[in-house]
């Protein structure tokens, strides 16, 4: 018994599998956690890119009517793939600064209604060195309730918001027009 007991501590075939049953869970756990994590990253920076473009387009007009409005959210979507686009808000908002530097809403549009874009009217407070005393600005905003694929690192349900505050360019203040 005791030769057998000596032979069977000194067989090493076994090992290399026992070392990798051992550390597999964490290769895997590691796999999948960069795996979200990559996902997640990427829907970040798809939703940054969202809302610089949204506000990009608008900047460039002089007059925002609702055609341009529906082909800039439908860009906007159509930039978020391949993520799904069901959780994804927009909006778009004309400032204007009075002399004194009061900052109002001169018009605002938003896409799947987001819970902060502000209504026409309302008072917002942008920086100075955003928004200088007598002029106007495009305030882009997109949020994006980003739900991993796994739910093993991430369970939750992840929430980013983006806003981009950007000059017109062809003109002081881009109005808005129905037609």
């Amino acid at each position: 018994m005791t030769r057998r007991l000596s032979h069977f501590w000194r067989d090493r075939r076994g090992v290399s599998a026992v070392e990798f049953a051992l550390i597999a869970p964490v290769l895997i756990l590691f796999y999948f956690g960069m795996a979200e994590l990559t996902e997640a990253m990427m829907a970040q920076r798809r939703l940054s890119h969202v809302a610089s473009s949204i506000g990009d387009v608008v900047a460039r007009d002089q007059k925002f009517t609702d055609a341009r409005r529906n082909d800039v959210f439908s860009a906007g979507a159509v930039l978020m793939s391949p993520f799904p686009t069901t959780t994804l808000r927009m909006c778009l908002v004309s400032v204007a600064s009075d002399a004194t530097g009061k900052d109002t809403v001169v018009w605002s549009e938003a896409s799947n209604a987001p819970a902060n874009c502000p209504a026409r009217g309302a008072v917002v407070d942008i920086p100075v060195g955003v928004l200088p005393a007598g002029q106007s600005v495009i305030m882009s905003s997109a949020s994006y309730e980003y739900d991993s694929f796994f739910k093993f690192i991430l369970p939750q349900t992840l929430t980013f918001r983006r806003t981009f505050y950007l000059k017109p360019r062809l003109s002081d203040q881009v109005t808005r027009s129905p037609t």
